[in-house]
């Protein structure tokens, strides 16, 4: 669970909907000579289940702002009046296009008010809506036809004839074939002409379409606007829109999206030129808006089993002008679960990343990191230094690889205080579609790793391979039932159980792992029960997310899984837990607090686990 904290003073600091250090002045918006007034909306003729009425009152903003005053008796006809149009503009969407509206301000039709009209009374100023929606109109004749006199399939635009004529389901049809078109490189088409007939005697709408496709044209040169400490040429060059490359809306999308992801702007905006250069090509424009490039947090975790936890982080987006990013962060766990120093966990780390090394879809990364554990299975301190690159093959694919060394002086069961030097080279490939990384209602992800290693001191050589795969699909149109479900496995080969570093075997159990079981217990154990780690592995997780409100959540969930000493999963037992947890939404993500139980309960093993922390559990 992480909070964000602002770097400068004077700025409010919100957690969980609630703002601190706020200025006891807030900032209000003061209506000049306040005139309140009531309003009544009627609406005429058949509307069986009320939605055509709920439709109006959501258009209306003399409704919808009933309890605020205007200002005088201006800013009340002014509202009237923008009414007015929303109102019909509400009538069309519904395929109503011979309504009628009428507006009565203290009992003068609207139209009958002079601008300058009084309308000060003793009490609120009386609004009567009169609205008469008349009958639905239906597609009869739809054409659409190019300048060149091609024709194209109305039913696939929607324009399907018989079916109601609303005016949403007309603009939405020209905006997909302008987008059409604009994907075979047109970066000017357009509809040229609209003809829109109703015929009120038969209720039917015939519509006529003419487009104009343009010329087909590549890109030309970008142009950056808005940028200030981050350097100009390296947002065009991350934009990554190649000059002389087709013209094509997906590439200004997916600049937008790489830009986005640099994390040093508050808005993004990629678009091409409305108009074509001397050489025909059309210009990329981007416009950016910076945030600030500092930034300072603190975080907390906590679980029955394995105490509270602490961190605090320090960082900057913008480092040297390219994005180049820097983090300094620590951290402390197991917090009331010992009060002897060489038994905490701790960890402190200094994080340096560089976009953009070989080209807009790479980044290069490295750390350098202190860390002492204690958990059931090992003692563990240790110095690690790494490097790597990650490359995006798509929007979608990424694959990174890259350099690990890691000396640390382990206690376990096979050992005491050995000191090991060890050398890997993590090879991973991910895949992601999910429509939200924090709280997602659909998509997947696939991640798949290869680690070769060698500890130096005692001479082994082993592969890590581990696979972890999730999915998630929502059981309704409001997304408030959502289904996950997680599948992770692993295992070592080429080294024996007791040459493998304590802290590179396979291990289940914990907040992160198999809910109700104690961190790293779910596996063989030596002669006194303390874990030893294995060199396979297997989890799974299903969970069913239920949103009870906008902001509160409930997710039954199973959890999964068993560690082998070997490869064979010979004697290994799979450990179920089950439970419960409530979810609350904040805008950086779901605050989770999840209990559960173990089905599957040994000697050593809880009675039951708390977890509590931010996002879902995967």
């Amino acid at each position: 669970m992480a909070l964000a904290i602002p770097s400068t003073a004077g700025q409010a600091l919100e957690i969980f909907g609630l703002k601190l250090f706020e200025d006891e002045q807030a900032d209000t918006v003061a209506v000049v000579d306040p005139l309140s007034y009531s309003v009544s909306l009627e609406v005429s003729g058949a509307d069986p289940d009320g939605s055509l009425r709920s439709e109006l009152e959501v258009a209306s903003q003399l409704v919808q702002g009933a309890e605020r005053p205007v200002s005088g008796s201006i800013g009340l006809i002014q509202r009237a009046n923008s009414d007015f149009e929303q109102l019909v503009a509400a009538l069309y969407e519904n395929a109503r296009y011979g309504g009628q509206v009428q507006i009565l301000i203290a009992g003068k039709r609207l139209a009958d008010l002079p601008p300058d009209a009084d309308l000060r009374s003793t009490g609120p100023v009386p609004v009567r809506i009169m609205v008469v929606p008349g009958q639905q109109f239906r597609f009869g004749d739809v054409n659409i036809r190019d300048v060149d006199g091609r024709a194209y399939t109305a039913d696939a635009q929607g324009l399907t004839p018989g079916s109601l004529a609303k005016s949403t389901v007309i603009l939405d049809a020209e905006k997909a074939l302008v987008k059409e078109l604009e994907k075979t490189g047109h970066p000017l088409a357009r509809i040229s002409d609209r003809d829109v007939v109703a015929d009120h005697a038969t209720g039917v709408i015939n519509v006529s379409l003419t487009l104009e496709a343009g010329p087909v044209a590549p890109f030309g040169q970008t142009a950056v606007d808005g940028a200030q400490s981050v350097d100009s040429d390296f947002i065009a060059m991350m934009a990554g829109i190649p000059e002389g490359e087709q013209y094509d809306p997906a590439a200004l999308m997916a600049a937008a999206k790489r830009l986005r992801a640099l994390e040093v702007f508050s808005s993004v905006t990629v678009r091409g030129g409305e108009n074509l250069t001397e050489a025909g090509a059309v210009p990329v424009e981007v416009n950016v808006s910076e945030r600030k490039h500092r930034f300072l947090g603190l975080g907390a975790t906590y679980s029955s089993t394995d105490g509270g936890g602490a961190e605090a982080y320090w960082g900057h987006r913008n480092l040297f002008g390219r994005a180049e990013k820097l983090r300094v962060e620590g951290s402390v766990s197991g917090l009331g679960s010992t009060s002897e120093a060489e038994d905490m966990t701790w960890r402190g780390a200094v994080l340096f990343e560089k976009p953009g090394v070989l080209g807009p879809a790479s980044k290069f990364t490295s750390r350098l990191e202190l860390e002492q554990e204690n958990p059931d299975a090992y003692r563990r301190f240790s110095v690690v230094g790494a490097v790597g690159v990650s490359y995006e093959l798509t929007e979608k694919q990424t694959v990174s690889a890259g350099v690990e060394v890691e000396y640390a002086t382990l206690t376990d069961s096979f050992n005491v205080d050995q000191e090991t030097i060890t050398i890997a080279l993590p090879l991973e490939y991910v895949r992601d579609t999910r429509d939200n990384r924090l709280n997602p209602a659909s998509g997947t992800r696939l991640s798949l790793l290869v680690e070769p290693a060698h500890e130096i001191n005692n001479g082994a050589t082993f592969v890590k391979l581990r696979a972890e795969g999730s999915a998630y699909r929502a059981l309704d149109a409001a997304k408030r039932f959502v289904l996950a479900g997680r599948v992770a496995a692993g295992a070592i080969y080429g080294a024996r159980l007791s040459d493998v570093p304590a802290n590179r075997r396979f291990y289940a159990g914990g907040g992160g792992s198999v809910r109700g079981y104690g961190y790293q217990d779910i596996g063989p154990v030596d002669a006194t029960g303390a874990p030893t780690g294995g060199l396979a592995m297997i989890e799974t997780s299903a969970e069913l997310r239920i949103s009870i409100t906008d902001t509160i959540g409930i997710v039954p969930f199973v959890d999964a899984g068993m560690v082998s000493a070997g490869n064979s999963f010979s004697g290994a037992e799979f450990k179920v837990g089950a439970g419960v947890g409530l979810r609350y939404a904040t805008p950086f993500g779901p605050l989770r607090v999840d209990v559960a139980l173990p089905l599957n309960k040994g000697p050593t093993d809880p009675d039951y686990g708390i977890y509590a922390g931010i996002g879902q559990a995967f």
